[in-house]
């Protein structure tokens, strides 16, 4: 195994293909979890070390079949969460963060998961069990004694809440977090004390009883006639955006309720790390790039191959059509560079700065050809107003709706 700083294991074919199951069975809670996010399928958990959750991170990974991506920040390790269950046909995706600080800045992915309605499983690591109930301070807190405010928060981007600081009813507790996720098809939160992963306990020690649940049934009169009438609504269309050309078993994603900017580059990275089968193509807009980039650095470092395009129009186009004004325009950055900074002479990169179709074109051919098993980034150029009519028309109808003035008193 290569142990270089920033490497990771290279094969892990044998690990995904075992069930969990099959593994030596170690009676800890940190396994007990592992085992169970395995067996609905979140073989991969999107993580960011601290403090309160280092020996659930060790727990996690000593589990076969469970491997830990180290993302680089815990906004961006939720949204890998999020891709990750798109990929999987609105399968678990899982993420595991500290307390508070982390939490905090992962909930935001999580609340889009939400929108969308995707059964991400968000882990924390909490305070010792023992500092529950004892008015002391901690440090990742804002200050106060009461260790409720993280929960609190998530109670209203998640369908289940579950905070396991005593063993005895801990499998219990994580065994209704997963199932409700799957069961509503919503995230839900898990704080586990930072002493209780390593412990072993009887009740993990049984053989768990597999997760079942009933298939949901669509009403097919409904679904018809849902159908029939987004069929009728697209055929009108003059350019009708949800009538792409893609290959045969292409999928497409997109976060358009939640419309949180940065959302794509971190899905990217999840969704790309359990579609192994399938190469993934990104469209990528410079201000939301440069909200989460970093991410681009874990994609190299596991190997991943997909397309990232880069539009570089010079800030916030899609606010730009809403109302306009100086704040919109972005610094510009050497985008190219930025990623072959990440690159660092590691893994297999291919980079390149288009300007014309022609440059496009070729672009294009190199990353399907000799670049193939790259992470092909293309940052392309365009003018500022090189929109399209839908989207100025859309611009036009969000800053109506905004600019109403208050209904009378």
């Amino acid at each position: 195994m290569d142990t270089t700083i920033g490497s990771v294991p290279s094969a892990y074919d044998a690990a995904d293909a075992a069930p969990a199951a099959t593994a030596p069975r170690e009676a800890t809670l940190g396994r007990h979890l592992a085992r169970r996010l395995a067996e609905v399928g979140a073989r991969d958990v999107f993580t960011v070390p601290g403090d309160f959750n280092l020996t659930l991170l060790d727990e996690l990974e000593a589990e076969p079949g469970v491997r830990l991506v180290g993302c680089c920040n815990e906004l961006n390790a939720a949204y890998a969460a999020d891709g990750y269950a798109r990929a999987r046909g609105g399968g678990v995706g899982a993420c595991a963060v500290t307390f508070t600080v982390g939490g905090l800045s992962a909930i935001n992915a999580v609340a889009g998961a939400f929108s969308e309605n995707l059964p991400v499983v968000c882990i924390v690591g909490g305070p010792n069990s023992n500092d529950y109930g004892s008015n002391r301070i901690l440090h990742h807190t804002i200050g106060l004694p009461d260790f409720t405010q993280e929960l609190r928060c998530f109670q209203t981007v998640t369908c289940y809440q579950a905070v396991v600081n005593n063993l005895d009813d801990a499998h219990e507790q994580i065994d209704a977090a997963i199932s409700t996720a799957l069961k509503e098809s919503k995230p839900v939160y898990i704080s586990i004390s930072c002493n209780l992963p390593s412990i072993p306990h009887p009740n993990f020690s049984r053989h768990p009883v597999p997760f079942f649940l009933s298939p949901r049934l669509s009403n097919q009169m409904n679904l018809e006639a849902a159908v029939e009438i987004a069929a009728a609504f697209l055929n009108k269309a003059v350019k009708p955006v949800l009538k792409l050309k893609l290959p045969e078993g292409c999928g497409y994603e997109f976060q358009m309720q939640y419309g949180s900017i940065g959302w794509s580059v971190g899905a990217t990275l999840g969704y790309a790390q359990v579609a192994k089968d399938k190469r993934v193509l990104a469209f990528i807009g410079d201000g939301s790039f440069q909200v989460t980039a970093q991410e681009v650095s874990t994609m190299l470092r596991w190997g991943q191959n997909s397309i990232i395009f880069l539009i570089n129009n010079g800030g916030y186009t899609i606010e730009v059509e809403i109302h306009d004004g100086p704040y919109n325009v972005i610094k510009n950055w050497n985008y190219t560079g930025v990623v072959e900074a990440f690159h660092n002479g590691k893994g297999k990169c291919y980079t390149a700065k288009v300007r014309t179709e022609e440059q496009l074109k070729e672009a294009i051919e190199e990353a399907q050809g000799p670049k193939k098993d790259c992470l092909c980034f293309i940052e392309v150029i365009v003018h500022k107003d090189d929109t399209s009519k839908e989207l100025l028309e859309w611009g036009s109808r969000v800053s109506a709706a905004n600019s109403r003035p208050p209904n009378p008193q």
